[in-house]
């Protein structure tokens, strides 16, 4: 009868912290502090050419890419060809 009950006491025991191991709940992430108003949010990427191009679905939407950008190209090539005539 006492193998009886000290294998009836061991089970419970085990059984017990068992269930004491599952119920246990991994710990609370510490809350993240609010931004000081000084820092300043990572810069956007800057939309390509080729990122354009890729996103877009039909016809449509890559011929308006393409001219978006030629309009950006043309305005870049003549700033650069006066700073290169005023060098020598």
């Amino acid at each position: 009868m006492q193998k009886m009950i000290a294998l009836l006491v061991s089970l419970a025991f085990s059984v017990s912290m068992a269930g004491i191991a599952v119920a246990q709940t991994p710990a609370a992430k510490p809350a993240e502090a609010p931004k000081a108003e000084g820092e300043k949010k990572p810069a956007a990427k800057k939309e390509t050419k080729a990122d354009c191009l890729k996103m877009a679905k039909d016809d449509a939407a890559k011929a308006e890419c393409e001219k978006k950008y030629a309009k950006k190209e043309e305005a870049k090539k003549p700033a650069e060809k006066k700073e290169e005539a005023k060098k020598p």
